[in-house]
Order: C-alpha cells, then sequence, then structure tokens
C-alpha cells in the first residue's frame, strides 16, 4: 500500500514504524505526515500521543479517531516549512457527504525530550 502521506514510499516503509512506536519522527515535517497519515487510517491513538502533553486536554482521542473514520483523506501538500518548528500544508480530503474538502494550516510544532509533537494550528482556509 502506498503511504497516505503521499511520500511515494510504502506505509510499512514510511508512517507505520511511527504508529507502531518502532521509531519517532526526526523533523516536525515528518511528524506532520505521520499525522496525516493516522487521519487516514486511522488511528486516534497516534495522533494523541504526538499532540504536545500540555495540549491534549484540548483533544479527545475519541473525535481524532471518528473524524479520520468519517472522511477519506486523499492527498497531502506540504506547502512550506517556515522554520524547524513549523509546517504550512494542505490536507485534501472527501466529507462523509461525498464533498471535496481542503483544510489548510500552518502547523506548529516542538520537540521535548528528543520528541516532536503538534502544539497547534492556525487555519488559512
Amino acid at each position: 500500500m502506498n503511504c497516505p502521506c503521499c511520500s511515494e514510499k510504502s506505509y510499512e516503509e514510511c508512517c507505520q514504524p511511527f504508529h507502531l512506536g518502532e521509531r519517532t519522527a526526526p523533523t516536525a515535517e515528518t511528524l506532520m505526515r505521520s499525522r496525516f497519515s493516522a487521519f487516514a487510517i486511522p488511528n486516534g491513538d497516534y495522533l494523541m500521543k504526538t499532540t504536545f502533553p500540555a495540549k491534549r486536554k484540548l483533544h479527545n482521542k475519541e473525535d481524532l479517531q471518528e473524524w479520520g473514520e468519517i472522511n477519506q483523506w486523499t492527498k497531502l501538500e506540504i506547502i512550506q516549512k517556515p522554520n524547524v518548528n513549523q509546517v504550512e500544508f494542505k490536507a485534501f480530503y472527501t466529507d462523509e457527504n461525498g464533498k471535496p474538502q481542503l483544510h489548510h494550516e500552518l502547523s506548529d510544532f516542538k520537540q521535548k525530550e528528543g520528541r516532536w509533537y503538534y502544539v497547534k494550528g492556525k487555519f488559512l482556509s
């Protein structure tokens, strides 16, 4: 299976090792890609584990899992990386009503004890 993150690699050699906890993402972009794949698979546990610990109370594993399940995640485009802690991306998906959707965000990431975490995002469109 091709990796949902659009890396042109197989899922097994791309995002699956992160999802299984065999490896940690070495960069904010890699974490962003693995989180997109976690929505596509879906894997709410991974999404919570890769959210910055102090921000987890703002999220709900079941809601993250459901958002992955009810939508068909079709494409990820990395637009830019303004610095090592930010990634601007466009996530394309089809919603539960069959309508194409676009989620355009500038995400902030932070490293803690050698691991990257998602902190917050600013919706751009």
